[in-house]
């Protein structure tokens, strides 16, 4: 540990930036300080940890909101004095509920809230992290913990009245229909990968091989 600290320029504060992006979109989330402990504690835990400098203390990302920042890769530019994060995001990395601290763009010398950005593949990632967080992190009257603690079976269940949905849907010829019970099938599925230990990268590489 001390021979990785001794590599990162701490300032005259005990302070070094840290850059954190999404390991899946390469967005930039946010940029926020570490001391030596809260980089100690950022390696030794697998979720970053941040200095406030308004408060003056270690801050755990997600502590009270739930939406921690898992690390999966830490990265020093070449003058030492600045961190690179990549980290899966669970839900928002901003206070405000945006998906990033930087939500505001300078247009016509003006800032300008971002417009909400059309969905992406990106967005599976995001409930499928969630869906990972409940799994090992149970919350009280989740749906998705329901579904784990009922098992395999009860999964498996839901799995094919949804599928069925789509299927009823699809002969009514609605759209909006297929849209809401296609996002159900989809939900239930990644439960289901979660609970057999697979991934959407996994997923990715066989729809790879049939192309």
């Amino acid at each position: 540990m001390n021979n990785l600290k001794s590599s990162v320029k701490f300032d005259e504060k005990g302070l070094v930036p840290v850059v954190t992006q999404d390991t899946k979109t390469k967005e930039v989330l946010m940029v926020a300080y570490m001391n030596e402990e809260a980089f100690d504690k950022t390696i030794e835990t697998g979720k970053v940890h941040y200095y406030s400098r308004s408060r003056s203390k270690l801050w755990l990302k997600g502590e009270t909101s739930g939406h921690f920042q898992l690390v999966k890769s830490i990265k020093l530019d070449c003058d030492g004095d600045t961190i690179l994060i990549e980290a899966e995001q669970i839900d928002a990395a901003c206070h405000t509920g945006n998906k990033s601290c930087f939500y505001r763009t300078m247009v016509d010398g003006e800032w300008k809230e971002n417009e909400e950005e059309k969905p992406t593949a990106a967005i599976l990632h995001e409930v499928y992290n969630v869906i990972v967080d409940r799994n090992v992190n149970p919350k009280e009257g989740s749906y998705t913990n329901y579904l784990f603690t009922k098992g395999l079976d009860k999964i498996l269940k839901k799995v094919g009245e949804e599928a069925a949905e789509v299927i009823i849907a699809a002969k009514n010829k609605s759209k909006e229909e297929i849209r809401y019970e296609v996002s159900d099938l989809m939900y239930h599925l990644m439960v289901l990968l979660v609970e057999r230990g697979l991934t959407l990268e996994d997923i990715y590489g066989e729809l790879k091989g049939r192309r």
